[in-house]
Formats: C-alpha cells, sequence, structure tokens
C-alpha cells in the first residue's frame, strides 16, 4: 500500500520490486566509466587468480604478461571496430534527429497518458527500431522519453520520468543483437572473419549467412516474442500515481529548460545572398549524385554476394549513410547533425580502450603456447555439463556473465567465439543457433551495464543510476520468455 494525497492506493508486487530496486540501484551504480575502471581491476584479479594453477612465473614475469601482453596488447585492439560502432551511432542519431522523424516522435509523445502507458509505449518503439540499427533504436528511445517528458510536463501530469528512460533502453537490452545491425551474426558472415578457417574446419563452410542467424525463424520467433513482451514487463514495473512520480522537471531541468527553450527560438532567417561555397554547402543535386552512388555500389554488392550474404556490419553503415544523405538532401545538413550526434560517441571514445583492454586480459591470458585464456577456462567450467538441449541456455547465461567484462557483442564474440564453436560443433548444434544464443546473453546483461546507455544518459538529461534499477528489474524479468524461446522454439 502507498499513500497518495489521503487515498490508499494499492501497489502490484511488480511494482514494488521495480521501486525498491530503483532505490537500491541509485544508492550503488556508479558512472560508466567508474564501472568500467572497477571491471578492469577485477578482471586483472581474476586472471591472476583463476590462471594460477597454468602458470609458475615469477612476479616480474607475471606483470609482464598481465600488463603488457594482455592488457597492452588488448588496450588498442578494437579501435577499427569502435570506428564502426561510432559510424553506427551517428548514422542512427542523424536519422532520429531528422526533422520529419522528430516531428513524429513528438506526435507520438502526446498518446500516453500515464507514466505505464508511456513506459510500454517507449520500450515498443525502442525495440522496433533497434531490431532495424541499434544506434537508431538507442537514440529513438532516448528522443521519445525525453519529449514524453516535456509533454507531461506541459499537460501538468505527473509521470516517472526514470522509469519511461528505462523503457528507452529496452532496445539495446532485449532484441538488437537479433537484428540488422547484429554484431556477431554480421562479423560470422564478413569474408574474413576471426573464426573463418575454424568454421571451415568445424562445419564445412567460413561464414555464417544471415540466413542461419537473422533472418532465421529461430531469431525473428524470439524476437517477436521479446517485442511483445518488453513492453509488457515495463508497464508491469513502472509505478503508476504521484506518490513516487518524478518528472523531467525533477530529474533533469537542465534538458527540460534546453527544450522548452529550442521550442521558442526564432527561426534563423535565409541566407540573401548565396556565395558558391553556400549552394554547395546546401546542393540537393550534390547530394542526390552522392545518394546515387551510393544506391548503385550498394545494389551491385548486394547483387554480386546475394542480401543474406552480404549483410555485413560495413553494409549495415553503408546503408545507414546513404539514408541520412537521403534524408536530408542536404549535404551540409546532414554533416551538422553528424556533429550533433558527435558528442554522444565520447563514452565509446574513452571507454573502448578499457574495454578493449578488459578483452585482452580475457583472450590474451595465455601461459603456454596452445593453452586455455581467462575467457576459454570460464567458458569451459560453464559448458562442462552441457547439452544439445540445454546448450542455447547455458551458451546465453555464459555470454551474458562475459558481457559484464567486454560489454561489446563483436569484442566479446572475438574472445569466446572459438570455445563456443567448439562446443557448438561437439553437440551437434548448429552455429547459427549458437550464434543467436549468444547474441541473447550479449544484449541482456547492457541491462546491468550502463556502458551503451551512455549517448541515452546525455539526451535524457538522466544518470545511470536513476534509471538502472528498472533497467536490471527488467533484465530479471525477461530471463523467463528468453529462456523458453531459446529452448523450444525450433531451429
Amino acid at each position: 500500500m502507498r499513500a497518495v494525497e489521503g487515498k490508499v492506493e494499492k501497489e502490484s508486487w511488480i511494482e514494488k520490486f521495480g521501486r525498491r530496486l530503483a532505490e537500491s540501484v541509485e544508492s550503488w551504480m556508479p558512472d560508466p566509466l567508474i564501472f568500467a575502471l572497477i571491471l578492469c581491476i577485477v578482471t586483472i584479479l581474476m586472471a591472476i587468480f583463476i590462471m594460477q594453477p597454468y602458470t609458475r612465473m615469477g612476479p616480474i614475469e607475471t606483470m609482464k604478461w598481465l600488463f603488457l601482453d594482455s592488457w597492452y596488447r588488448g588496450f588498442w585492439s578494437l579501435l577499427a571496430f569502435a570506428m564502426q560502432m561510432c559510424l553506427i551511432l551517428v548514422t542512427g542519431y542523424a536519422i532520429a534527429y531528422h526533422p520529419l522523424v522528430y516531428r513524429g516522435l513528438k506526435r507520438l509523445a502526446t498518446v500516453p497518458k500515464s507514466t505505464k502507458q508511456a513506459a510500454a509505449l517507449t520500450a515498443f518503439v525502442a525495440m522496433v527500431f533497434s531490431w532495424i540499427n541499434w544506434g537508431l533504436g538507442l537514440i529513438v528511445g532516448a528522443v521519445l522519453a525525453r519529449a514524453i517528458g516535456v509533454e507531461f510536463y506541459k499537460q501538468r501530469r505527473p509521470l516517472h520520468y526514470p522509469a519511461v528512460c528505462a523503457a528507452g533502453y529496452a532496445g539495446l537490452g532485449l532484441v538488437w543483437h537479433w537484428g540488422l545491425s547484429g554484431s556477431a551474426p554480421l562479423l560470422s558472415n564478413t569474408p574474413g572473419h576471426a573464426f573463418q578457417k575454424l568454421f571451415e574446419q568445424l562445419f564445412g563452410r567460413g561464414l555464417a549467412s544471415a540466413g542461419e542467424t537473422i533472418f532465421h525463424p529461430y531469431a525473428i520467433a524470439n524476437s517477436i516474442i521479446m517485442i511483445v513482451c518488453a513492453p509488457l514487463i515495463f508497464w508491469a514495473l513502472a509505478p503508476r500515481g504521484e506518490g513516487v512520480a518524478k518528472g523531467i522537471d525533477a530529474i533533469a531541468p537542465h534538458v527540460l529548460e534546453a527544450e522548452l527553450k529550442e521550442e521558442e527560438r526564432v527561426k534563423e532567417k535565409k541566407i540573401e545572398k548565396w556565395t558558391i561555397a553556400d549552394k554547395l554547402e546546401n546542393s540537393k543535386v550534390l547530394a542526390g549524385i552522392t545518394a546515387f552512388i551510393f544506391i548503385v555500389s550498394i545494389a551491385y554488392w548486394f547483387s554480386v554476394k546475394g542480401f543474406l550474404e552480404g549483410l555485413d556490419l560495413n553494409a549495415v553503415n553503408y546503408i545507414f549513410m546513404l539514408a541520412g544523405f537521403a534524408l536530408y538532401m542536404n549535404p551540409i545538413a546532414y554533416m551538422r547533425a553528424i556533429a550533433r550526434a558527435a558528442g554522444a560517441t565520447a563514452g565509446i571514445i574513452l571507454q573502448f580502450p578499457f574495454y578493449a583492454g578488459i578483452m585482452g586480459l580475457m583472450q590474451y591470458t595465455v601461459v603456454t603456447p596452445g593453452g586455455p585464456n581467462l575467457a576459454t577456462v570460464i567458458a569451459n567450467a560453464i559448458a562442462a555439463n552441457a547439452t544439445a538441449f540445454s546448450w542455447p541456455v547455458i551458451c546465453w547465461l555464459l555470454s551474458g556473465l562475459i558481457n559484464i567484462f567486454i560489454p561489446s557483442g563483436g569484442g566479446q564474440w572475438v574472445a569466446t567465439g572459438e570455445i563456443l564453436s567448439r562446443v557448438s560443433a561437439s553437440l551437434g548444434v548448429p552455429i547459427g543457433k549458437t550464434i543467436i544464443a549468444y547474441a541473447a546473453g550479449d544484449q541482456w546483461t547492457n541491462l546491468f551495464t550502463p556502458f551503451w546507455a551512455i549517448p541515452l544518459l546525455g539526451i535524457t538529461g538522466t544518470r545511470a543510476r536513476d534509471i538502472f534499477g528498472y533497467c536490471i528489474g527488467a533484465m530479471i524479468l525477461a530471463a523467463i520468455p528468453i529462456g523458453l524461446g531459446l529452448t523450444f522454439i525450433p531451429y
């Protein structure tokens, strides 16, 4: 029970669970950077103690093995992949903030009339767009949550803003890695990927096509289940009534002020006299020619490779750059949208090397040539008693655990993909099924780690501690449909 302005209002057990979890998390959840630094220390200690049976090195050799051969080697190993992730984010951001898309999101923000409706709607929209592109889904979810916060403030309706912002992160936790920008499925379909020779040895072919992963009925069915379940989960967790409501004015007054100022801003005057530079910068012809070049080249790529075989990480980024030029039809306007989005990549730029260092500790801590690394030791211990029936759930939980230490879908796949592939082959499980189960775990514990929420936190003006109680609550509740789907949906 909860007293609200003189009356007693019933609180469901799920609402109570979400509220208490949110209150607890608010007291201990640090900033994402602090989280990353703590994980670095924890991983170093794990490497020392877990790998101790495999080494007889002295203190100096151990220091070199840990900090040079593993940590430093890994620290710079994901720069190319980090750039690909930044491109996914900024191209998705630019599309989300295109006037047509943004106006649509603001209209959508007028639909919900309560916190529960707002959380469910935001989760659904974030899930759908995250399946298309994780960067787009992350930004659309954040922009919609922010717009809902402003709309409720204007209408003087009570809203628990943190619960709605948490729902905007649903796509990154529950569906993105089964979608069109899923790192492991796309990397496994990219020629020259890290495990191409291993795939040839184990499965008779070097690539796993998108037809075996993203577009397989197994992945599609699981995606649909989560797109249906996620709004229900966030609806159930979101509190009702004014007693616990914390609106955007209480949580992020600076965001509210900026949004209201933007609405009142007088439109800039049009340039009366256009120079040659102005005409080139705003040229629809130049933008159209660029879009045409993109269309012809990507069409040729898919005609040669086929759509399912050609849909890799670079192709996805290429398509979204094409979409940006086609939508804006103005080179300088698109460039300015990308520039605005660049700030949202700050967390990736600073923190990605630290997580790459953690990945190095997981991957390169090999004591003897051909011996196991830290990730392999952990994976072997968990997968030791797996069967073909239980493997999808074990793979999901295993990748969910390691994702806490390597919150990069592609980086974690590089670190653990070999052992997962070998177990999959030994159990007779199709590699596509293993990749989908792996992807489920990788996305699932994103709801526990705040790394990928950095852009959402910036747009909504919230802190990790404000929203992650609801994210963790959703992670716990979502385990039921995820586990059932991975186990009982046929491949």
